[in-house]
């Protein structure tokens, strides 16, 4: 999974790599680093 720096904040779905169920990911950058990121499968 790549996340883009450029994008201080973001929320999206994408199928999981491994198992292709959909998993929501959102994650937050500040100054460079993460500094959230959480990801949830939906059913």
């Amino acid at each position: 999974m790549v996340l883009d720096p450029a994008v201080k904040s973001q929320t999206y779905v994408e199928d999981c790599e491994v198992c292709c169920h959909p998993i929501q990911i959102r994650y937050s950058f500040e100054d460079g680093e993460v500094v959230d990121f959480e990801a949830n499968i939906l059913e």
